[in-house]
This record gives structure tokens, sequence and C-alpha cells, in this order.
């Protein structure tokens, strides 16, 4: 009988990755809105603003609104 070396169920044991959701993907789901519809959503707009600094907003959005981003809060300073 051959010697076989290594864990045979090596792969069987791997867990699966969970999926993270951001708070804006919760905000938008929340909402109801779909990705053509953020730009023209008010309510979105206004969370963005008051969680720039504290939550993942993407950064075209941001950009397209003129909405920056304190460097103060953003790890960048």
């Amino acid at each position: 009988m051959a010697n076989r070396r290594g864990n045979p169920n090596w792969f069987s044991s791997l867990q699966p990755i969970p999926i993270l959701v951001t708070e804006f993907e919760l905000q938008v789901e929340k909402l109801g809105l779909t990705r053509e519809e953020y730009v023209t959503s008010s309510q979105l707009r206004r969370w963005c603003y008051h969680n720039r600094n504290r939550c993942y907003v993407p950064e075209w959005l941001l950009d397209e609104w003129g909405i920056e981003v304190d460097a103060l809060f953003s790890g960048v300073a």
C-alpha cells in the first residue's frame, strides 16, 4: 500500500465565506432603489451626506452629488 501524504479531506473542511453587506447597501434596499435611481433619490442623498464619514458610500455617487468626505475621518490624513 502506497504512503499517501496530506489530508485527503482538505477541501471538504472549508467553510463558506460569509457575504458582508454594507450600511449603504442596507439603506438602498430599505429604500427599494435600483442603481439607476441612486442619483435622483433625495432620501439616499440625505443619508449619504449624514453618514459620509462613518459608512461606505461609493465614490462615484459622492462625486456626482459634490459631497466631500472629511480627510480627518477617512484615514487619508
